[in-house]
């Protein structure tokens, strides 16, 4: 069991990792180990409470498939331990953000003094374009 939160934790059953080749510079290592990590969290079968389900599917943005699988790729180390510690933590990180629950909006009011502030300045500047209207001469 993986320890997310005082109250989440996942078994390591719910997620699967495989090795895949990483790209990028690294000459023959590159191109003969498998070093990347691809780490497969089924979000719509997991343990997860639906609250935290929901959050996590709207953080997850592109990672996240059609099926609701999240995959997270981890390729920035050169080693597949290193690799596969880097994805878990990812998906730890992630699963800790979706668990913290949006703090709510309380809707706020601006202050009388801002208000009468506005509505002077926009006195000051009606009178002027009223100034700048232009006005033709009356013939007497």
């Amino acid at each position: 069991m993986i320890r997310i939160t005082g109250s989440i934790a996942i078994d390591e059953r719910e997620f699967e990792e495989s090795f895949i080749r990483a790209s990028g510079p690294g000459g023959q290592n590159v191109n003969k180990l498998s070093t990347a990590v691809q780490l497969r969290f089924d979000v719509a079968r997991s343990t997860l409470p639906p609250d935290v389900r929901a959050r996590l599917e709207r953080l997850a943005g592109k990672r996240m498939t059609a099926d609701g699988v999240l995959v997270i790729t981890a390729q920035r180390h050169r080693t597949q331990a290193r690799n596969r510690s880097d994805a878990r933590e990812r998906l730890i990180e992630l699963i800790r953000r979706a668990a913290a629950p949006p703090t709510p909006r309380r809707p706020t009011r601006p202050p009388a003094s801002a208000r009468r502030a506005r509505l002077e300045t926009k006195k000051l500047r009606s009178g002027l374009k009223r100034l700048r209207a232009h006005k033709p001469f009356a013939d007497d």
